[in-house]
């Protein structure tokens, strides 16, 4: 089949990985002459990213086939991601997908479309056993955003009782540094303003560096280098393990020229207990320590939470301790998951399962905290000026920007502004939960 103009529309469920794999899937297609065109338009190949995290895996990626064959019953329908290399027969019976990639084979797309026919059946399976995915591929993504999201490790070796990332992305390995600062000053060469670092297990970086002896290289060289590459106004740190991030980083964030003061610590849970069940590689003590080491050397630093609430065997009581324990740490915001069975994993076997409805009710108890968190957060924020990334879109004639410190703040629509970093002072908290803006002395101050 030629790819003369031919047409490919990408989408993508889950994580800024996911993002970054996509948009470099989507560069190859177009390296080999297919035009981009949006999801919904038609076109001859429509690519879905799937995510195993979510709880609708399954539905999500349903509800994506459906939307492609709407477009274009003829196009031909390629499923890739951590969900194809978990459920890959399953998803070939999904009416309207022809092609299911493994992590091993989704990044060699182009040799599978040549001879791809729009299946009357089911979908054709190309799926590794995941003990094969031992190669790293490098990826980043840039879009319509301000930001680009650059892919410096991928796997986990890590064993939560949960989890079904590394049964989905195989064990831990790295980019080399070489690539990872040739891909960031790519970056910068497009006038993107800001990077965030991603991965499965960032705080891992150097376990399987290709090319290089195992372990020649840490975290702390790969971000000490990073804040060396000119042009890149920012650089945020997406997710990092409690246990993996060293007070060296930490210190190197605060006197960092790019780096920028936000941290998104996963916690999971307030109660060493569940911490055990879960088979995470800390306890709360440890994690009060991080967040506390984070507020002494940058005491306006954004640190964002992850936990899981209704984990098996997860009572009031032991969730009333993971409430306590973050309604007193300095965070900003939590990001509060649903604890959901997976398959082939140890916690789906465990007894104490906790009844769905209070679940839900835990989440939203957390959610609400969460809100109260960031408004607190945010108080102690006005009356400062601080540097500003406005975006792209244009809703309601406002447009919309983040400090630093990942305060999201708007103001009037102005063309100019976009991608551009603006000094402003902060004012009010607005209904909607955004910071208004103003120019101020302090301002002019400030950029001069």
């Amino acid at each position: 089949m030629s790819h003369i103009h031919r047409t490919a529309a990408f989408h993508t469920l889950g994580c800024k990985l996911n993002f970054a794999e996509t948009s470099t899937i989507a560069r190859q297609l177009t390296d080999a002459g297919y035009d981009k065109v949006s999801f919904d338009d038609r076109a001859d190949v429509y690519v879905i990213n799937t995510c195993s995290v979510t709880e609708n895996a399954d539905r999500e990626c349903k509800l994506h086939v459906k939307r492609a064959m709407k477009a274009n019953s003829e196009g031909l329908v390629v499923i890739v991601g951590c969900y194809a290399q978990l459920k890959p027969e399953e998803i070939s019976q999904i009416t309207g997908v022809d092609l299911v990639l493994g992590a091993k084979e989704k990044f060699n797309i182009l040799s599978y479309l040549d001879d791809l026919e729009k299946s009357e059946s089911e979908g054709v399976v190309h799926s590794c056993e995941i003990e094969e995915t031992d190669f790293f591929i490098g990826s980043y993504s840039i879009g319509d955003r301000t930001r680009a999201f650059l892919k410096v490790q991928d796997g986990c070796d890590y064993k939560c009782t949960y989890c079904t990332i590394p049964l989905a992305r195989g064990i831990s390995r790295s980019d080399t540094i070489e690539n990872v600062l040739q891909n960031a000053r790519e970056i910068a060469a497009r006038d993107i303003k800001e990077i965030v670092l991603t991965g499965v297990n960032i705080g891992d970086y150097g376990k399987g560096e290709f090319g290089n002896k195992r372990h020649e290289h840490t975290f702390l060289d790969l971000i000490k280098e990073l804040d060396q590459v000119d042009g890149i106004e920012r650089i945020r740190i997406s997710s990092i393990e409690p246990n993996l991030l060293k007070d060296e980083s930490i210190e190197l964030v605060s006197k960092s020229k790019s780096f920028v003061p936000h941290f998104h610590i996963p916690l999971q849970s307030g109660s060493d207990d569940l911490l055990k069940k879960m088979k995470r590689r800390y306890l709360t003590k440890l994690y009060s320590d991080r967040v506390n080491k984070i507020r002494e050397v940058m005491p306006n630093a954004a640190i964002g939470v992850d936990v899981i609430v209704g984990f098996p065997g997860e009572t009031e009581e032991l969730f009333m301790e993971t409430y306590n324990f973050l309604n007193e740490l300095p965070i900003s915001y939590l990001h509060v998951f649903t604890y959901s069975e997976r398959e082939n994993t140890e916690a789906a076997e465990m007894d104490g399962a906790v009844p769905i409805p209070e679940r839900k009710r835990r989440n939203k108890m957390l959610r609400i905290l969460s809100e109260k968190k960031k408004m607190s957060f945010y108080q102690t924020q006005l009356g400062q000026t601080l540097p500003v990334l406005w975006e792209h879109e244009n809703k309601d004639g406002k447009m919309y920007g983040f400090t630093e410190n990942y305060v999201r703040v708007q103001k009037d629509f102005d063309a100019a502004c976009v991608n551009q970093i603006e000094f402003l002072k902060l004012e009010n908290i607005l209904p909607d939960g955004t910071v208004s803006v103003r120019s101020s002395f302090e301002s002019f101050l400030a950029k001069a």
